[in-house]
């Protein structure tokens, strides 16, 4: 198996500033969502380079406050409770997708009352964006030794020892590949033509909700929280079949509408 490399999770220290790997990964998810947003305005003339800026600052600002919020109630909240300024250690790594969702959703509402546009007219424009920074976010966790997979039943050559000598799943890598590569990829090709309104926040969110179900199968559950239905569903998989659903609820309602 593969000993997981010994990576200082510091890339720069310049006194007492101090550049993580973490911070770098979400600011490579901004750029790189800036610039395929910028991209896309070449076809949908609609939307300015500078509305692109503005939506990403939203965004922005939903992912990391509904982030680290979601992942405090959803997943820290006593350790919250023994201490509250915790809420503000970003930097320690402990996000959560559902929550960042929520906070995002919340970024493109007021966006889009801003700028005369309904809330699925903005989220179908940037859906295809989001996979970049949700790959990039997965180097971060897998840099930051997070999210360790579960023991592999069959020895495979892929398998990693995050220093307790056994054989896991590298279970932000597989995420990386589906949340990030794979995903990209979809959203990509699926957006690359004029789509019904809705559709394209509607394959998202069904995406994401597929992807994030099956790769928690190879993840190690939350500590604290282990497995909280059916004695095999994680938290990620609960909150990930609102997302399923609501996706198959909105793509048929699309499909309808467009008829």
């Amino acid at each position: 198996m593969i000993t997981y490399p010994d990576i200082d999770p510091v890339v720069l220290s310049l006194g007492p500033l101090q550049v993580h790997w973490y911070g770098l990964m979400y600011l490579t998810g901004f750029v790189g969502a800036w610039f395929y947003g910028v991209q896309r305005t070449k076809i949908y003339t609609n939307w300015s380079r500078k509305q692109v800026e503005d939506v990403i600052f939203y965004g922005a600002m939903g992912v990391i406050i509904g982030g680290r919020l979601g992942y405090t109630l959803f997943y820290n909240f006593p350790a919250f409770l023994d201490n509250p300024i915790s809420l503000f250690y970003i930097h320690q790594g402990g996000m959560s997708y559902h929550g960042g969702m929520l906070g995002v959703f919340t970024g493109l509402y007021l966006f889009g009352r801003k700028n005369g546009m309904s809330f699925f007219q903005v989220s179908d424009f940037i859906a295809p964006w989001v996979p970049i920074g949700l790959g990039a976010g997965r180097l971060g966790n897998f840099i930051n030794m997070e999210l360790p997979g579960r023991p592999v039943e069959t020895m495979i050559p892929w398998a990693f020892d995050y220093g307790d000598h056994i054989a896991r799943h590298p279970s932000s890598l597989y995420q990386f590949f589906t949340e990030g590569v794979l995903f990209f990829l979809i959203m990509w090709w699926y957006s690359r033509k004029p789509r019904p309104l809705m559709a394209v926040s509607a394959v998202y969110m069904f995406c994401y909700g597929c992807f994030r179900f099956f790769t928690e199968f190879f993840r190690t559950p939350d500590a604290h929280l282990g497995f909280i239905a059916l004695d095999w569903m994680t938290m990620g998989q609960v909150l990930s079949l609102p997302m399923i659903m609501f996706g198959v609820i909105v793509f048929y309602i699309a499909q309808k509408r467009n008829v």
